[in-house]
């Protein structure tokens, strides 16, 4: 099962994991996105902020699997019912937005986890088949048993916190230690407003960017690792130098919106 999680055999390398960001649902949609980058290992399937329902998010994760990319689908809430609908449908892990203590962390982590670690319900049938340690285009396929879901999953799945809010900073390090964490991810542009240093015009400050560096401190004091929201590859990669490694690349709207200005201002 970690075989098949392409996101977390990145992190667990110490390797940079670059994703991609879906807000609209489809899966030409996602098969175009994770087909478009040879090199993407995660895709983020958005329902706290994209136009997609739970049917969608269940094709999405299915669709961006079959292609070798790690599905992650961000919850509207931390809610243990939308947990489970996300682990149940096969993603590869969880991002939760919107925590703000420690005491948040250790009830997702609750709802993530089967027993003894949890309380999560068991039902893998749509799960097994979004692991697969060789995808159908490759040949031949190892299937996962439910038994052998149940006894990797605790281990094998992503589970994602944001830090975005002025409480989260300020609890981060007690955040960052609670076990079964495994990312801390910043949301550059919630977190901003919440301390009243906001983006504007695309410029962070430095109150900002000094704050965004402490999350990447906790993360790598409790052995965990950070991770950052970003909308181009230039930013990904400057993230990257600086310790972060779960960082997104490029957002559907916005690439599409930008590819398409590009083409009719070259036309005119």
């Amino acid at each position: 099962m970690q075989a098949a999680n392409r996101l977390q055999k990145s992190l667990k390398a110490g390797n940079p994991a670059y994703g991609g960001w879906q807000m609209l649902p489809g899966t030409n949609l996602t098969r175009i996105l994770c087909r478009a980058a040879t090199n993407m290992d995660w895709l983020l399937v958005d329902m706290e902020h994209g136009n997609i329902s739970d049917d969608s998010m269940h094709d999405i994760v299915a669709a961006a699997a079959a292609c070798g990319v790690s599905p992650i689908v961000r919850v509207v809430d931390g809610q243990p019912w939308m947990i489970k609908r996300a682990l149940d449908s096969g993603a590869h892990g969880i991002l939760v937005p919107v925590l703000e203590t420690a005491q948040d962390a250790k009830d997702v982590v609750r709802a993530s986890k089967f027993p003894p670690m949890g309380t999560r319900g068991f039902e893998p049938l749509l799960a097994v088949e979004k692991f697969v340690e060789q995808h159908a285009h490759g040949g031949s396929v190892k299937e996962l048993s439910g038994r052998e879901y149940l006894e990797q999953a605790n281990n094998s799945l992503v589970i994602a916190v944001q830090i975005e809010t002025q409480s989260a900073l300020e609890h981060v390090k007690e955040i960052a230690m609670v076990p079964g964490v495994d990312v801390l991810f910043v949301g550059p542009f919630d977190l901003g407003v919440s301390i009243g240093h906001p983006i504007v015009g695309g410029k962070m400050d430095e109150t900002l960017e000094v704050a965004i560096q402490s999350v990447q401190e906790a993360a790598r004091a409790a052995g965990k690792v950070a991770g950052i929201y970003c909308d181009s590859g230039e930013d990904a990669k400057e993230w990257a130098a600086k310790g972060f490694l779960m960082n997104s690349v490029v957002t559907d709207m916005i690439g599409l919106r930008e590819m398409v200005s590009q083409s009719f201002s070259s036309a005119r």
